[in-house]
């Protein structure tokens, strides 16, 4: 376990540039090619000091493969990047196959996560934007966990963290908020691991992040109902008569400076945010709203920012972004893959950084 010191904790408050790590994420992915495409924009490198930590040989390969196929396509060259070298075993490198996760590829992007968190931890950067992972690749590698969220949890030693989904509409400018209640379980498990005590811990990460990471301190909160139509008065399930409502009446009374609003039955929860997203200024949307399981919160975000929302690991001693779609092996290697995720990470980052500056 690692801790960051108070010498760290209070040298970082005096830096202006955030500085910030970048893995490449699995090297059989697109990863390497998002990477470069991100950071051949000058307005994502201006606002930060990034540094690529991964492996400088795969990711030259990557660029000169990527070159070939389309010159007129920007690309950063590698030589003018700082790059964090973490050396892949040649037997290994020679494993790895563009499209093809596996125990070798797997092993790669963990050896850089661990490193990037290590330095993280050492106060060497502010914060980690990090390219996909396959969990698969992983466990194939012999690293079973369920995500990069656990493994940044137990590195830095908490076990109150959360996965907040964050985009900023390209129509109205308004930023969309998600936060999961229940993140990488089956559906069958979703209503078992549903307690008061997770909730109210989840809701505690949610106020937290919004007055440190985006100055709100008056929000405005929905929560969502775990049933359709929220149970329908019991018909429909009992978890919010039972439990649930009280709960939120609770933490309504405890929290007098928020608005909280629930719990909305789940068909209609996305109606005011679809609204402003495309362009309604006069709907009252929330600043950010939790989601009780996976899908009932990322479909919407997928849905209405599939290639510019931004996953946040939040209750970290540091930041943590990463674009929100997967390695996409279909794809890898064929200089198709869209980086508007990645910059948007990559800026989010940097603005959180900040934003904890000022805090």
């Amino acid at each position: 376990m690692y801790q960051l010191s108070e010498k760290v904790q209070v040298n970082s408050l005096k830096k202006q540039r955030p500085r910030l790590a970048l893995t490449l994420g699995d090297p059989a992915g697109i990863g390497t090619e998002v990477v470069l495409k991100a950071l051949a924009d000058v307005e994502v490198s201006q606002n930060c000091d990034v540094t690529v930590v991964g492996n400088r040989d795969l990711l030259l390969k990557a660029y000169q493969q990527l070159s070939v196929l389309d010159a007129s396509v920007r690309l950063a060259h590698p030589d003018l990047l700082k790059i964090m070298d973490v050396p892949v075993d040649q037997a290994v490198a020679s494993e790895i196959i563009l499209g093809n996760g596996n125990a070798a590829s797997g092993a790669a992007s963990f050896a850089y996560m661990e490193y990037a968190i290590a330095q993280t931890l050492a106060g060497e950067f502010d914060g980690i934007v990090t390219s996909p992972i396959a969990k698969s690749a992983w466990k194939a590698a012999g690293y079973n966990y369920p995500g990069q969220t656990e493994l940044l949890a137990e590195k830095s030693g908490v076990d109150r963290f959360g996965m907040l989904f964050v985009a900023r509409s390209p129509y109205t400018n308004w930023t969309l908020r998600t936060l999961l209640a229940t993140t990488h379980i089956p559906l069958a498990q979703v209503a078992q691991t549903l307690t008061p005590a997770l909730l109210t811990k989840k809701l505690d990460l949610l106020v937290e992040c919004l007055e440190q990471d985006f100055g709100i301190t008056h929000g405005r909160i929905a929560i969502a109902g775990l049933n359709p139509h929220s149970g329908e008065q019991g018909q429909l399930g009992t978890e919010e008569l039972d439990w649930m409502l009280p709960w939120l009446e609770t933490e309504q009374q405890k929290r007098p400076n928020l608005q909280l609003t629930g719990l909305i039955p789940p068909d209609t929860m996305w109606v005011k945010p679809g609204q402003a997203w495309y362009g309604n200024s006069a709907v009252q949307a929330a600043d950010a709203y939790l989601a009780l399981y996976h899908d009932q919160g990322l479909i919407p975000v997928k849905l209405m920012a599939f290639d510019r929302a931004v996953n946040t690991s939040i209750g970290l001693p540091f930041v943590r972004t990463s674009p929100d779609h997967g390695t996409a092996f279909d794809i890898a290697g064929k200089g198709v893959a869209d980086a508007t995720s990645m910059k948007a990470a990559i800026n989010l980052a940097a603005e959180l950084v900040n934003q904890r500056v000022a805090f």
